[in-house]
């Protein structure tokens, strides 16, 4: 089999003829190894993917930022600036409507060698209180043609440029409660959930609406599968019960149009998960990452592999944060090894990190990684 073959075959809940070897790429690691400010997500990870042995999955941002964020519409005017303020990033974006103005300001630390997907804190909330929302609904303007169409594009030149090389997984706009939490303060909504029930439904109906609509150009689209990022509402920030009743029914209604559109989805969550695998099985998702171990989340892949069986297939679990780059290579490849016999019992498994390459992860680690997940990765 070759990569793409091998990939899609486990999505398909196959087994392959060895376990895929995917490490999680992105910005950081594609500047450090590249030595270059700009990256793409796509182009250079395909680059990085024609000089090491592993199974592509592209990580790429088709929006970055959502399409009512990008540029004006009728009554909802729209600034976005960034600049580098002591030392940091600062983005400021302005919307104006006939009503009144919204304001987002967020930072960053500023990186002379790294310039796109940079990972911004939010200062200063978009949506601010009921008041704000409800500007923010009457307002926030629909898709446009060419919205559609770049996706679609999108989608095409991805297909094309990896070919057999791997498979495309880009971003949506994203799991429900990662979006609403861009633009409400993750505080407000944990107590609006319990005493403001009526406007946190509303709010919620509203965002999951915005990405079940983006999943059905997904759903048409040339892309592989899609991946939803659901690290806000971890296993840290809240209980099983709270999930279930607060969380789920609004990811399930965004999930569920790329169910029924047979398009394979990655659900993202690289921190603590444990309390909520009963409700990870209940989501409808076809992958769970990263399976982080402590201390970045609480997971042990046998635990996960014996819990989820078939009904989840799991991407990840290598801890790349400190033992990738701080063991021997000969530390790594074994560790590499011991992992691969751990995850690919039973299949329904991709050999990953517990999230994306760091900048300074030295490069003969990396081969190490690959080298010993290889070694084990075959099914008998």
């Amino acid at each position: 089999m070759n990569s793409r073959e091998r990939l899609l075959c486990v999505l398909e809940g196959g087994t392959p003829d060895m376990v895929p070897v995917s490490p999680f790429i992105q910005e950081e690691y594609l500047s450090y190894y590249f030595n270059k400010k700009n990256t793409d997500r796509l182009f250079d990870a395909v680059a990085l993917r024609k000089e090491l042995d592993f199974d592509l999955v592209t990580r790429q941002y088709v929006n970055e930022i959502p399409y009512f964020l990008q540029r004006s519409f009728t009554n909802w005017e729209v600034e976005n600036k960034v600049e580098v303020v002591n030392g940091n990033y600062i983005r400021t974006i302005k919307v104006k409507t006939p009503v009144k103005e919204l304001r987002q300001v967020e930072g960053a630390p500023y990186n002379e060698k790294i310039l796109n997907g940079i990972h911004f804190s939010t200062m200063e909330y978009l949506i601010k209180d009921q008041d704000d929302f409800e500007v923010f609904k009457k307002y926030c303007p629909r898709r446009e043609k060419r919205d559609v169409d770049h996706i679609l594009e999108s989608g095409k030149i991805a297909k094309k440029e990896i070919g057999d090389l791997g498979i495309s997984c880009p971003w949506a706009m994203g799991g429900v409660y990662n979006l609403a939490s861009t633009y409400i303060n993750v505080q407000d909504m944990m107590v609006d959930a319990l005493s403001e029930e009526d406007y946190y439904e509303d709010y919620m109906n509203f965002f999951a609406d915005l990405v079940a609509s983006d999943h059905e150009i997904f759903v048409d689209s040339q892309f592989d599968c899609v991946g939803m990022q659901g690290n806000i509402a971890n296993g840290g920030m809240m209980g099983p019960d709270y999930f279930e009743e607060y969380v789920l029914p609004y990811e399930r209604k965004a999930i569920d149009v790329l169910r029924q559109g047979k398009k394979p989805i990655i659900y993202h969550n690289c921190g603590k998960a444990r309390v909520l695998y009963p409700a990870y099985k209940k989501l409808g998702i076809t992958v769970w990452e990263t399976i982080s171990e402590a201390p970045q989340g609480d997971n042990v892949l046998a635990e996960a592999k014996e819990y989820f069986k078939d009904d989840l297939i799991l991407f990840g679990n290598f801890d790349q944060v400190h033992f990738l780059k701080e063991a021997t290579p000969e530390e790594v490849e074994k560790r590499a090894y011991d992992l691969m016999m751990t995850g690919k019992k039973g299949g329904h498994y991709i050999f990953a990190c517990s999230d994306y390459l760091e900048i300074g992860t030295p490069l003969e680690n990396v081969k190490a990684l690959l080298r010993g997940a290889r070694a084990a990765s075959r099914y008998e």
